[in-house]
């Protein structure tokens, strides 16, 4: 199985999704980037936390 027939197969796969357009209704994107976000400011913070000065 060579690359270009994996790609092609994924892509088969991906647009036989039917009449939703490929978005799943439960994904919320206001949701999804504020949680993103949440985690990228919680992991930020746990980093300044353990490389303060001593």
């Amino acid at each position: 199985m060579s690359l270009h027939s994996t790609a092609a197969q994924l892509v088969t796969l991906a647009s036989e999704g039917g009449e939703h357009g490929g978005n799943h209704e439960s994904l919320n994107p206001y949701l999804t980037g504020g949680g993103a976000l949440f985690a990228l400011l919680l992991l930020l913070w746990i980093t300044t936390r353990f490389n303060r000065d001593r």
